[in-house]
């Protein structure tokens, strides 16, 4: 007599003879080491976004400004190990400032593995592909309105927009071999 051993719970990490081992980023941010720890970005370039601050209220506002640094194709720094000594605001993210920082993006890697989620199908990690979160529409990738430092500082609050703080909305067809929910 054999007995089938229910499924697995979602997410769950217990090993089992034979089974693949849980992703890395279910050990926990404070856990990765510095390789584990940069993978996590998803290359949106969200947080390259330059952001403002309401002196009154203390809240933030995204604009569709792009940090002088970022390269709107790639979504990437130009030059990301030295981009403090360029950028003097620009925040290096640890596991204690992901706790705090309240502007990271609902669909940040950093920011779901804080809360206990597991990554977006379309994060490279899981699809396997750094295209993924081009195709799916989550990076700034053709929706920066204007570089830091070209235009007047006067002219960033009328490049406000709420759209790096929101969820995505479902896809209504395939993107990248998905199907939109």
């Amino acid at each position: 007599m054999t007995s089938a051993k229910p499924p697995a719970r979602p997410g769950a990490t217990k090993k089992t003879p034979g089974a693949a081992p849980a992703p890395f980023w279910r050990k926990g941010l404070a856990n990765l080491d510095k390789d584990e720890w940069e993978s996590l970005c998803d290359g949106c370039g969200r947080c390259c976004l330059v952001k403002l601050e309401d002196e009154d209220t203390g809240e933030i506002h995204f604009t569709d400004i792009a940090c002088k640094l970022f390269d709107c194709e790639s979504c990437k720094c130009h030059d990301y190990p030295n981009r403090r000594k360029f950028v003097r605001d620009c925040v290096k993210l640890t596991p204690e400032k992901v706790e705090t920082i309240p502007w990271l993006p609902p669909t940040c890697a950093y920011r779901l593995v804080h809360e206990g989620k597991d990554l977006r199908w379309w994060h490279p990690l899981v699809s396997g592909d750094p295209d993924t979160v081009h195709a799916a529409g989550i990076s700034v990738r053709g929706r920066v309105g204007a570089m830091e430092g070209k235009i007047k500082l006067r002219d960033y609050v009328d490049r406000m927009t709420d759209w790096p703080g929101k969820e995505p909305r479902p896809s209504r067809g395939k993107v990248a071999g998905k199907k939109g929910r």
